[in-house]
């Protein structure tokens, strides 16, 4: 994909339409408005102001997104707490990740989420995929005018992010939205850079009498890293002891100099449904059943490569070829579903059958080792699910299930299963229990490996499904945001100190509980999130620190006469205790174990930031504390995490 076409059609189409936005954003409203894919409004209270109704007829309210699970949302142009922990190249919260120093790059975990399980395997290579999006993170917009949204942000040492968003209505049911995010950063150590891109295309559109309906998306999203195997004994050292000649982290000695690492994707999904009959309630003139059938298609490729153009056995041990151009490991997933819904106040709401049709392959085109014991190219078959899903309304509680099984004895064998009940009381109280239960097989790169390189091929055909079972409870209401989660797994798949994968024996129990709670006196306030975990079976593979905090005092008021702008200042404290954090392997795009350093410090960001009518703009100094605290700060053994830095950046919204 060429980005700098992509980035030049968009900066065009922004000027163009920037011209024509002259409509005047009023209104002020100290509330957080959605409504959940049941028709439910739900309003939170936060600490900026809602400017998004317009002039006129049009109110903020008729900009709408729509999730995948269709949960609704608006664009939102406020200025709050909230947005400053999303201004990332992610665009989400990172509280429970701990950043390589240049955006773009991998995340390690300072905690782990099991309530979102897929019900299929990947790829895997998962170091590559954390700005992955997947099928569950494009949105679908409904809009009364063309809408613009454009994000920007400074990278490291030479480089930016650029994420924009263009979308209209042709008419009120019908839209279209195109979407790029791109990133080039080069980082402040050798051999860093990041060249990411994420092209999305969607539309929705349904008839007159909601009788048919369609929604779709294309995705091309690329990954482009530079490896560097992180520093030398020699330039941890001088890290270390903060020597005066290496203030320049250029100048640190790297284990790898001509090494990259390219991650490639390509999706079409499309979801379409008819209704064969509808009736009428006589009295409330509503619908209150109708059968309709569905189909949805997803199309999904995957590749991954490794490039060296020389081989490295001091780093990744022997090898049998004097060959570095190591092959494409690739997966195709296509899934067809058929679905029949039935919607009845005689099942209090929503009931679909669903049966899943899905073909499968990953492998190589050629042998890559001589030596290794391989005797497959590929892992590939076709397997068929049926499930069920259901979703019931009554009073107070929302209640929904989500069910399927694969029988055989294929790779894509297993069940999945996830419940959960919601009690909302009004605005101000809301409980959720979820159950989850999962079988699959673990990702295909742990089944079937090839490499140059002797230790890193293997052909795991008895490894067994990964079972998992999370039981979580999550509150929100305006004195306190809890939740928790109990987890345990048999069969977890990991790879050791070797960089071989394995599945341990025993069981992994993790307890995962999280809050926070936001103190506002006057025009000041404390955001403080805190986390602890335990893993009381399996603390040899499975590994997390215990206790994670973040801590933010901040400064909100608006500046200047007439309150042209509001402000938004402070500083953040972070920190989490020290563990045995994984190791990454560039050449799996993988995190192993280690047993060698531990991992734990504190950082203080500051930031600035401030909202005039659309326009928000970020400043914000990272690690400010840097220059002169002890260097024990890490992101992974032999990778320090970020220094001193100053970024900035902006996101304008335009409603033509």
């Amino acid at each position: 994909m060429n980005k700098q076409l992509f980035t030049f059609f968009f900066l065009c189409l922004f000027v163009a339409t920037s011209t024509f936005s002259q409509r005047k954003l009023g209104g002020a409203k100290r509330e957080n408005t959605t409504i959940d894919r049941n028709g439910n409004v739900v309003t939170a209270d936060n600490s900026g102001e809602i400017n998004v109704t317009l002039s006129g007829k049009t109110k903020y309210t008729d900009y709408k997104i729509f999730s995948h699970r269709r949960d609704t949302t608006y664009i939102d142009t406020t200025l709050n707490i909230k947005k400053e922990y999303k201004f990332n190249y992610l665009r989400k919260d990172l509280f429970e990740f701990l950043e390589f120093h240049n955006q773009g790059q991998t995340l390690n975990n300072l905690g782990y989420s099991f309530n979102n399980i897929y019900r299929l395997p990947d790829i895997g290579f998962s170091a590559k995929q954390v700005s992955y999006l997947n099928v569950d993170d494009i949105k679908y917009y409904e809009v009364p005018t063309t809408t613009t949204e454009i994000l920007y942000r400074t990278g490291l040492q030479q480089g930016q992010v650029l994420d924009a968003l263009f979308t209209l209505n042709f008419s009120k049911r019908f839209n279209v939205s195109l979407s790029y995010k791109g990133l080039r950063s080069l980082g402040a150590y050798r051999r860093a850079l990041v060249s990411n891109g994420n092209f999305r295309g969607a539309f929705h559109y349904r008839t007159k009498e909601n009788q048919y309906q369609i929604r779709g998306h294309l995705t091309t999203q690329d990954f482009f890293h530079q490896e560097n195997g992180g520093l030398t004994p020699e330039s941890l050292q001088n890290f270390i002891e903060d020597a005066p000649d290496f203030t320049t982290r250029a100048r640190l000695d790297v284990n790898l100099s001509d090494t990259e690492s390219q991650f490639d994707s390509n999706r079409i999904y499309v979801e379409h449904s008819y209704k064969l009959l509808a009736s009428k309630d006589s009295i409330t003139n509503k619908d209150f059943s109708n059968l309709k059938i569905g189909h949805i298609l997803t199309s999904e490729s995957k590749s991954f490569e490794f490039i060296q153009t020389s081989l490295t056995p001091a780093f990744f041990g022997n090898a049998s070829s004097s060959d570095p151009n190591n092959k494409q490991a690739e997966s195709t997933i296509t899934n067809n579903e058929l679905n029949l819904e039935f919607n009845s106040k005689y099942v209090l709401g929503k009931f679909k059958a669903k049966t899943n049709l899905t073909s499968y392959t990953y492998g190589y085109d050629t042998i890559l080792n001589s030596n290794s014991t391989i005797n497959k190219l590929k892992i590939e078959g076709n397997a068929i699910s049926f499930g069920a899903d259901w979703n019931a309304k009554i009073k107070n509680f929302q209640l929904n299930a989500d069910a399927s099984i694969t029988p055989g004895t294929g790779r894509l064998s297993g069940n999945y299963i996830k419940g959960e009940a919601v009690y909302e009381k009004d605005s101000i109280l809301s409980l959720k229990g979820t159950l989850l239960l999962s079988s699959k097989s673990p990702n295909f790169n742990t089944l079937l490996h090839q490499s140059e390189y002797d230790d890193y091929n293997w052909q795991n055909e008895t490894f067994s499904n990964v079972n998992t079972r999370d039981l979580g409870f999550n509150l929100q209401s305006k004195w306190l945001n809890a939740s928790l989660n109990f987890t345990n797994i048999d069969n977890y798949t990991y790879f050791n100190e070797d960089s071989q994968p394995e599945q341990f024996t025993d069981q992994i129990v993790y307890l995962k509980v999280k809050a926070n709670r936001e103190f506002n006196v006057g025009k000041f306030a404390l955001n403080n999130t805190f986390m602890y975990q335990n893993v009381s079976s399996g603390s040899s593979v499975f590994r997390v620190p215990e206790f994670v905090t973040r801590n933010t005092f901040y400064y909100t008021d608006y500046w200047f006469k007439g309150k042209p702008m509001l402000v938004n200042m402070g500083i953040t404290f972070k920190y989490f205790t020290a563990y045995n954090a994984n190791a990454y392997n560039p050449l799996l795009g993988e995190f192993r174990i280690q047993n060698d350093e531990e991992i734990g410090f504190p950082t203080f960001d500051v930031f600035f930031n401030a909202q005039v009518r659309r326009t928000r703009f970020y400043l914000k100094i990272d690690n400010a504390t840097s220059s002169f605290t002890e260097k024990n700060y890490f992101s992974a053994p032999g990778y320090p995490y970020r220094d001193f830095v100053i970024r900035f950046g902006l996101v304008w919204n335009w409603f033509i």
